[in-house]
C-alpha cells in the first residue's frame, strides 16, 4: 500500500485501525553498470511487496543518503551526517503526528547506519514510539542465502543486479569475467578521487550477474524477512 496511492483521509482511517508504517531509505550513488538508484529501488520495492498483504502503508523512499566515499563519481549525491540525521528526525516526527506509532525503517544502503542510532534516540525521547531499523539485504536469512550463492556478494556486483536495477533501455556493457577484489582497506581510507582510481567502475569485485532464478530466491527471502519484521514483536514502553 503506497502512500502515493492514498489521500489524507485514507491515512487517517488506516492509522485508526493499524499504527504501523514503513519508511524505506536508500541512496543515489554509483553502482558500476547498474542504476544510480539501486539502493532506493530495492528498499522501496522490498517494502511494498512485504507490506502488500498486510495493508501497511509504505512511504516514498528517501533517495539521498550518506555516500561521501563515492563523491568522485558523477551522479552520486551525499548528505552531511548532521543533515541526514535532521531529515530522519523530521520525517519520523511527521509520521508520529499522523498517528503512526510503529515505524519500520527499511534500509537499502550500508552508509545509512546512523539512521538506526537516530531511531534509538527518538525512542528515548518519545517512549510511545516503537521504531525498527532493518537492513533488508543482510537480515540473517537473506544474508545466509547470499553467502550460500557466492561469498563475494557486495556493492554493485551480482548481489544488487536484479532485472529492476539494470538499465534496460540503455544497458551499459557488463564485463563477462569476474572483477578482482579491490583493496578495500585502502579504498575506505582514500579521498573520493583516489577511491575512484582504486575502484575503477565502482563494483567491489566478483561476478557482475547471476541467473535471475537465483536472484529471485534471494529476493523472496528478503521480502519475507521484511514482512516478519512488520508482524512483530513490537516492544513498547507505554
Amino acid at each position: 500500500m503506497r502512500i502515493s496511492e492514498m489521500n489524507w483521509m485514507d491515512v487517517e482511517a488506516r492509522v485508526a485501525e493499524d499504527d504501523r508504517c514503513i519508511l524505506p531509505i536508500g541512496s543515489t550513488e554509483q553502482h558500476a553498470q547498474l542504476s544510480l538508484s539501486v539502493d532506493s529501488i530495492l528498499a522501496e520495492r522490498v517494502s511494498v511487496e512485504a507490506a502488500e498483504p498486510l495493508n501497511v502503508p509504505v512511504f516514498p523512499v528517501m533517495p539521498f543518503g550518506l555516500a561521501p566515499y563515492f563523491a568522485g563519481y558523477p551522479g552520486t549525491i551525499t548528505l552531511r551526517v548532521e543533515t541526514y540525521a535532521a531529515v530522519i528526525r523530521d520525517v519520523i516526527a511527521s509520521l508520529d503526528r499522523s498517528g503512526f506509532r510503529r515505524i519500520l525503517i527499511v534500509n537499502g544502503h550500508g552508509g545509512n547506519q546512523p539512521a538506526g542510532a537516530v531511531a534509538s534516540e527518538l525512542m528515548i525521547d518519545s517512549p510511545h514510539l516503537s521504531i525498527k531499523f532493518h537492513n533488508w539485504w543482510n537480515g540473517p536469512k537473506t544474508w545466509a542465502k547470499v553467502q550460500s550463492v557466492d561469498p563475494s556478494g557486495s556493492h554493485a556486483n551480482w548481489m544488487e543486479n536484479y532485472p529492476w536495477t539494470r538499465l534496460v533501455h540503455a544497458p551499459a556493457p557488463r564485463p563477462a569475467t569476474p572483477k578482482p577484489a579491490p583493496d578495500m582497506v585502502a579504498t575506505k581510507a582514500a579521498e573520493p578521487g583516489l577511491a575512484r582510481e582504486l575502484l575503477g567502475d565502482g563494483a567491489f569485485g566478483g561476478d557482475y550477474q547471476k541467473d535471475d532464478d537465483v536472484m529471485l530466491d534471494i529476493w523472496n527471502t528478503g521480502v519475507a524477512e521484511v514482512r516478519d519484521a512488520l508482524e512483530g514483536p513490537w516492544p513498547t514502553r507505554s
